[in-house]
């Protein structure tokens, strides 16, 4: 006797919508999402669609309608809620657009909650289309099966992001000229964020301004000198490891 398919197949397209979802409920689904069910994944009456809607969670559709312009799908079993992620703030200074492209997207898959663009002195960008990164985050976050897209803000200049840090959150400091090695340093409890340079670096005002802050703690990641889009991965990473939600 045949095996009954899994229910939805593991090739069902996964979205993200405005929510909340709710079952039995009908979600229209227009614009470059429509395109993408009707056009490339080629869904037709009965298929199943995964949505998600950064609310209540995950939620198994059905297709309705397939058009051109319109996909209509049918919630009909939530499978997971919203996820829980850990209170992680990566401060990411701005680096050249397929750089600073390939950080939101390794962030998001990493499961870092908010993403805070910075403007530093040597940063070669200093402005960020905001519409087109929060695409980048939210298909990342369809690709990799989160349940929650990381908040994204609008960049700041490093001494306004100084002034206003909250005391009780730890800034990790990616200190070229070095600090304590960073595996020993995420060890510390509680809300974190990371602050990582551009492809110059911070200049020396800008370090001595950030290692007067008392949240700050610089930190050394190795012996090798880093692209900034490379240790910014790579701290994010660390930090997942030792005191995020990767050893669950």
């Amino acid at each position: 006797m045949p095996a009954t398919p899994a229910w939805p197949p593991r090739s069902a397209p996964r979205l993200f919508v405005p929510g909340p979802l709710a079952e039995g409920v009908a979600v229209a689904i227009g614009g470059g999402q429509a395109h993408y069910l009707s056009r490339v994944m080629r869904v037709a009456e009965g298929d199943a669609v995964v949505l998600c809607d950064d609310e209540t969670g995950e939620w198994t559709a059905r297709v309705a309608t397939a058009g051109k312009r319109e996909v209509l799908a049918v919630p009909e079993v939530r499978t997971r809620p919203r996820e829980e992620v850990p209170d992680f703030t990566l401060c990411a200074a701005l680096l050249k657009k397929p750089a600073f492209d390939l950080v939101l997207e390794k962030a998001t898959e990493l499961g870092v909650r908010r993403i805070q663009p910075v403007v530093t002195r040597r940063c070669v960008a200093d402005a960020l289309n905001l519409d087109r990164a929060r695409t980048i985050v939210t298909e990342a976050a369809e690709q990799c099966a989160r349940t929650a897209l990381p908040e994204l803000a609008a960049p700041v200049k490093l001494d306004a992001l100084l002034r206003g840090w909250p005391g009780e959150r730890l800034l990790f400091f990616a200190d070229e000229t070095g600090g304590d090695p960073a595996a020993d340093a995420f060890r510390a409890p509680g809300p974190a964020a990371l602050l990582t340079g551009p492809e110059g670096g911070f200049d020396d005002a800008e370090r001595a301004a950030i290692r007067a802050l008392p949240s700050a703690r610089p930190i050394s990641l190795g012996p090798r000198v880093l692209r900034g889009e490379t240790a910014t991965i790579a701290a994010t990473a660390l930090w997942m490891g030792l005191a995020g939600d990767w050893h669950k």
